[in-house]
């Protein structure tokens, strides 16, 4: 485990907190059940640092306390007045998602229409002319939008490759076959707006399509 004496308790516990709030929200509409899904938040950018919801809790009932810090490729990072948890295997895609993508907040849930859809679409969910893509921050009308579809992987390294082969900047989301979807933005909320959306945009998908 690294150490890193620039991130403090006090900001680590902070985010801790609204990640709390965050889950809970994920949960009670069933994104996040069981233990499953994690969400996280960039605490730090040089060097690169998140705070991300600690592994095996319910994340209904997180704690601001119950979130581990991890540096760019996943990996655990010490820090003083922190409690050492163990963060998921899958905190290494959350750090290669704000890497690349300079987002500040990423949201991984096992939201159902987004396996389903992964499963009919593995090539990408081909969306246009709905007034929800406004929520994505694409255009209502006449703008070819896709949800990307990656093959799922425990090696967090592939994942973060076939997450970046299938990047398309316009796009803050993708889904990973067989596992759920992940979703970014600026900050925490923003992050939830764009996973709200693109849940319904592939409610709307399946239903239509």
């Amino acid at each position: 485990m690294s150490v890193d004496t620039g991130s403090t308790a006090d900001a680590v516990h902070a985010a801790g907190a609204r990640l709390a709030v965050e889950a809970a929200r994920f949960t009670g509409i069933g994104w996040m059940r069981g233990t499953s899904g994690n969400i996280s938040e960039v605490v730090s950018r040089d060097p690169l640092r998140l705070a991300v919801t600690a592994s095996g809790l319910d994340k209904g009932e997180l704690l601001p306390t119950d979130v581990a810090v991890v540096g760019p490729h996943g990996e655990a990072i010490e820090i003083s007045g922190v409690e050492p948890l163990r963060p998921s295997a899958e905190a290494g895609l959350h750090a290669r998602v704000a890497a690349l993508t300079g987002a500040d907040a990423v949201v991984h849930v096992h939201a159902l229409n987004a396996v389903i859809a992964g499963h009919r679409w593995p090539a990408g969910v081909r969306l246009r002319d709905v007034e929800t893509l406004k929520g994505i921050g694409r255009l209502a009308h006449g703008d070819e939008v896709t949800i990307p579809v990656i093959g799922n992987s425990q090696d967090m390294a592939e994942l973060g490759d076939r997450f970046e082969e299938s990047y398309d900047p316009r796009t803050p989301a993708v889904i990973v076959a067989s596992h759920g979807l992940y979703a970014w933005g600026t900050d925490l909320k923003h992050a939830r707006h764009i996973t709200e959306c693109v849940e319904w945009l592939l409610a709307y998908a399946l239903a239509t399509g």
